[in-house]
C-alpha cells in the first residue's frame, strides 16, 4: 500500500514535473514568439512607415504636377479667352462694317435702280417717234465704223449726185457701198405683244425698206456696187428677220437678197467691216508694194547712171595717170641733157619735150 502510495506520489510528482515543464516551455515559446511577432511587426511597421512616405512623397510630386498643369491650363484658357474676345471684338467691327458696306451698296443699287428705269423711260420716249429712231440707229452705225475703219475709208450721210442721202458709206478702191439704217420698232414691237398675227405687218415693213434701199442707193452708174447693206441696229429684230417668212414673198432675208440688199445686224456688220478693212491693209500694202517697186526701179536707173558716168572718170583717171608717167620720165631726161650741158657735153638729139596726150 504504501509502495503504492509512494509509486502514485511519484508519479504524481512526475505528472505535475511533466506539467509544469510543460508549462514552461509554453510560457517560453510564446514569449519567444511574442519577441519574434513584436520584431515582425516592427519591422513591416517600418516597411510600411517607408512606403507610405515614398506614396506621400509621390503624391505630392503628382500634386504638385497636377497644380502646374492647373495653373498653365488656367492660364492658357485665360489667354485663349483673351483671344476669344479679341477675335469676336473684330468679327464684330468686320461684320459692322460688312453691312454698313452692304447697306451703302444696296443704296447703291437701288439709285442705279432708279437710274435705269429713268432711262428706260427715257429711252421709251426716244424711241416713241421714227425720227429719233433713225438718229439712234444712224449713232449705232457710226460707232461701228468707226471702230473698224479708218477716216479716210468711209464718210457719214453721204450725198449722191441726184440728191439722194444715205446714211454712210464705205469705200472699197474706186467703188462705194451704200449702208442704210433701218429700224421697224413699231412692227417688232407689235410682234412681240400679239405674236404671229403681226408678223405679215412686219414683214411688209422690212420689204419696203429693202425696196426703198434698191431703189435709191444701188446706183452702179455713181459708182457704187452692185449690192447694199441694211443696217438693223438691234439684235432681236435682227433675228426675227432671219426668221420670218412670207407665204407668197418665201423667207424674208432671202427677198431682200434678191433686191441685192443685205440685211446685218451690229455683229454682223462690224464682222463684214473688219474684213474690209483687211482688204483697205491688203490695198494699202499692195500699193507701198508698187511704190517701193518704182523707186526700186528709179534707183537702179540712177545706179547705172552712176555706173557709166564711173567708168569714164576711170578712163579719164588713167589716161591722166599714162600722161603723168610720160611727163615724169621726159622730165628726167630733160635734167640729165641738162646736167650734161653743164658738163661741157653735147646731148644726143630727143624728141620734143611734151607730146600731144592721148585720151
Amino acid at each position: 500500500m504504501m509502495l503504492a502510495a509512494a509509486l502514485a506520489g511519484f508519479v504524481i510528482l512526475l505528472v505535475a514535473a511533466a506539467v509544469a515543464l510543460a508549462v514552461w516551455l509554453v510560457s517560453r515559446a510564446e514569449s519567444r514568439t511574442r519577441q519574434e511577432t513584436q520584431s515582425a511587426v516592427s519591422i513591416q511597421v517600418q516597411g510600411i512607415t517607408a512606403q507610405l512616405g515614398q506614396l506621400t512623397q509621390s503624391v505630392n510630386q503628382q500634386l504638385g504636377q497636377v497644380r502646374e498643369e492647373l495653373q498653365r491650363g488656367v492660364s492658357t484658357s485665360a489667354q485663349l479667352a483673351n483671344d476669344a474676345r479679341r477675335e469676336v471684338a473684330q468679327q464684330m467691327q468686320s461684320s459692322t462694317e460688312a453691312v454698313r458696306q452692304i447697306s451703302q451698296q444696296l443704296g447703291a443699287v437701288q439709285k442705279a435702280g432708279q437710274d435705269l428705269s429713268q432711262a428706260h423711260q427715257t429711252l421709251e420716249r426716244v424711241l416713241s417717234g421714227a425720227k429719233t429712231r433713225g438718229m439712234l440707229g444712224e449713232v449705232a452705225l457710226e460707232r461701228l465704223l468707226a471702230d473698224a475703219l479708218p477716216q479716210a475709208a468711209y464718210e457719214i450721210q453721204f450725198r449722191f449726185p441726184n440728191g439722194n442721202i444715205v446714211d454712210a458709206i464705205v469705200r472699197s478702191g474706186d467703188r462705194i457701198l451704200p449702208v442704210d439704217s433701218k429700224f421697224p420698232l413699231d412692227a417688232y414691237r407689235r410682234l412681240l405683244d400679239t405674236g404671229e398675227d403681226a408678223r405679215k405687218e412686219f414683214s411688209t415693213a422690212v420689204r419696203k425698206h429693202a425696196d426703198v434701199i434698191a431703189e435709191k442707193y444701188i446706183l452702179p452708174a455713181e459708182h457704187t456696187l452692185d449690192y447694199a447693206l441694211m443696217f438693223v441696229p438691234s439684235e432681236g429684230v435682227y433675228y426675227e428677220l432671219l426668221m420670218t417668212k412670207d407665204s407668197k414673198y418665201g423667207q424674208l432675208d432671202e427677198y431682200c437678197r434678191e433686191k441685192r440688199v443685205f440685211p446685218v445686224s451690229p455683229n454682223t456688220l462690224y464682222a463684214y467691216l473688219r474684213a474690209v478693212a483687211m482688204s483697205l491693209q491688203g490695198q494699202k500694202i499692195a500699193e507701198n508694194v508698187r511704190e517701193l517697186r518704182a523707186g526700186l526701179e528709179g534707183l537702179k536707173r540712177q545706179l547705172d547712171s552712176f555706173a557709166e558716168l564711173y567708168e569714164r572718170l576711170g578712163n579719164h583717171l588713167k589716161n591722166t595717170r599714162q600722161n603723168y608717167e610720160d611727163a615724169e620720165i621726159k622730165l628726167d631726161r630733160a635734167r640729165s641733157d641738162l646736167d650734161q650741158m653743164a658738163q661741157g657735153a653735147l646731148p644726143e638729139p630727143v624728141p620734143p619735150l611734151f607730146e600731144t596726150a592721148k585720151e
